[in-house]
């Protein structure tokens, strides 16, 4: 059998022995999850004065955080340490979801996967950390040096975790630009020189995503769409070598005409 060809055995196994197999990787999720909400749970009011003393550093000194829901003070800081297990285990979520596919593929796509799901984890790492230690302070100094004279600043804590979330979720994704962009170069749905044509509306594009996702304030949004034109010009690099590299063998060979 070629090496360039996907585990036969996989093709032999029945319909049911892959939703066993499916099966067993979900419950190995389910459970990488819990233990680490479980060794993260006592850190939880921790994890969250953590995450909300950006914005009780620039509230004043008679305002705080609030709570007006009266089980707010427990779930919110339950629910920020789910979303902290789940942001560790994304690696081992990610291989299990590996394991489950990576026989299928054959071994040229497996050469090119495994390089693109590497970085797609890193970049999403390095989107989150920007967005909170880069743009999360001038964000929510914006909203507090903006609110009128006679009105306190003082924010529900749910309004705010959700806030937060929204935020870290944005940059995560958008910080994915230069592997979508592969991704699409790679599967042949657009050339490297279309998109490279194509730069200055996707530039505006950029700008437009980022004003709508991102805080009402310019700040945050060239905060995320200068980082985004960057990873795409990264992207079309990155592509423009890989295409480069690409043997020439690869074409199709014209069909020989029968006399």
């Amino acid at each position: 059998m070629s090496q360039d060809t996907p585990n036969q055995a996989l093709d032999d196994m029945p319909l049911m022995s892959h939703f066993v197999e499916l099966r067993t990787r979900f419950i190995r999720i389910f459970i990488a999850l819990l233990v680490i909400f479980l060794a993260l749970v006592g850190f939880s009011r921790d994890l969250y004065d953590f995450i909300s003393n950006p914005l009780v550093a620039l509230l004043p000194k008679e305002a705080s955080l609030i709570a007006t829901d009266v089980a707010s003070g427990f779930l919110a800081p339950i629910r920020l340490t789910f979303f902290v297990a789940l942001f560790i285990a994304v690696p081992f979520i990610l291989a299990q979801i590996w394991g489950f596919i990576s026989p299928a593929l054959y071994k040229h796509e497996k050469k090119a996967a495994v390089p693109l799901l590497l970085s797609a984890i890193v970049l999403f790492y390095v989107g989150v950390a920007f967005a909170y230690f880069i743009v999360l302070v001038p964000a929510l100094k914006f909203f507090v040096m903006f609110a009128p004279d006679n009105v306190l600043p003082m924010t529900d804590i749910d309004s705010y975790l959700n806030f937060v979330l929204k935020l870290f979720l944005v940059f995560g994704v958008m910080f994915e630009i230069p592997v979508a962009t592969m991704i699409l170069v790679l599967m042949r749905l657009v050339s490297v020189q279309s998109l490279a044509d194509k730069r200055r509306y996707i530039i505006v594009g950029c700008f437009a995503v980022a004003a709508v996702v991102t805080p009402p304030d310019g700040a945050s949004m060239l905060m995320l769409a200068i980082p985004m034109c960057l990873l795409f010009e990264l992207g079309l690099f990155m592509a423009k070598m890989l295409v480069k590299d690409k043997p020439a063998d690869d074409a199709t060979p014209p069909l020989e005409q029968t006399p």
